[in-house]
């Protein structure tokens, strides 16, 4: 769903995880399980690492069906156990030096940094989360689509790992 915010328009998606909160904040906080599922559907994720504090990197490369990497590298702003995680977003090249959007094939009017919030919410053993990329109100529909679409679908891959991992321990 797209809102506005008081910063222009943000993409909000909010997806209801039936796993505990713990389990899910791992998933978004723990690099080698951040692999396993970030990326839109066929993607991969072969590097992700993360310096997990305020004001520490994360950086991340996810693969297309077509062997192209898209790199993208962010700072921690703010971290609260188990509630929230906010952080920037920018596009890298493999080495984690910023590029501009125009770098993957993005408008030049795409904006060079945004910002991502990830709210966990407990509800009866289940998560809900809540996640607002902002800062985007540059961006074209088309655009705006593919973000959409690539979030629901790395939304959708972490969904299936959840399932994975509690099968496996039931």
């Amino acid at each position: 769903m797209l809102v506005s915010d008081n910063d222009g328009k943000a993409l909000v998606i909010t997806r209801i995880f039936d796993a505990p909160r713990e389990l899910v904040w791992k998933t978004w906080t723990k690099p080698d399980i951040f692999k396993k599922w970030w990326g839109p559907k066929d993607f991969t994720t072969p590097v992700s690492r993360m310096d997990f504090r305020v004001g520490g990197e994360t950086f991340s490369c996810m693969r297309a069906p077509d062997g192209q990497d898209f790199c993208s590298k962010g700072v921690y702003l703010e971290i609260i156990e188990l509630e929230r995680l906010i952080m920037t977003d920018s596009f890298a090249d493999e080495e984690g030096n910023l590029v501009s959007p125009t770098h993957y094939g993005f408008s030049s009017d795409f904006p060079t940094e945004m910002q991502i919030e990830v709210i966990f919410e407990g509800e009866d053993g289940k998560t809900r989360l809540t996640l607002k990329h902002s800062d985007i109100s540059k961006l074209i529909e088309e655009e705006l689509e593919d973000m959409r679409q690539g979030w629901d679908e790395s939304l959708d891959k972490l969904a299936e790992y959840l399932e994975k991992f509690l099968t496996n321990f039931e």
